[in-house]
């Protein structure tokens, strides 16, 4: 199995347990936009806004750069992908136990 940091893990995860954070992430997917794009399909404050994309940025979700006196977002994918691997680790760890679990069953009925 690939080790994984748990502080990694957890700050990814924690990141995308909130729906905005989620749909600010869904929203990337499209591509790179400003802060104030991102803001405008929710009823909450631009400060508000800011530390949910901050929060994704610390989770390594985020990249920004800054032109002129606006703040351009672009997602990046890796942590996605860390944590994608992870999880498909235990789907099959988890996969092959209820496998086993279905085999064992089987054969003590006949």
């Amino acid at each position: 199995m690939v080790k994984y940091s748990t502080t990694q893990l957890n700050t990814i995860f924690s990141a995308l347990s909130d729906p905005t954070r989620r749909a600010i992430v869904e929203n990337l997917v499209k591509g790179e936009s400003s802060v104030t794009e991102l803001a405008k399909p929710f009823d909450m404050s631009l400060p508000a806004i800011s530390k949910h994309l901050r929060i994704l940025e610390n989770a390594g979700l985020l990249v920004r750069h800054k032109v002129g006196r606006v703040h351009h977002l672009r997602l990046n994918a890796q942590p996605l992908s860390d944590a994608l691997r992870w999880m498909e680790y235990y789907h099959q760890f988890w996969e092959s136990r209820f496998d086993e679990l279905e085999h064992q069953l089987t054969k003590s009925r006949k």
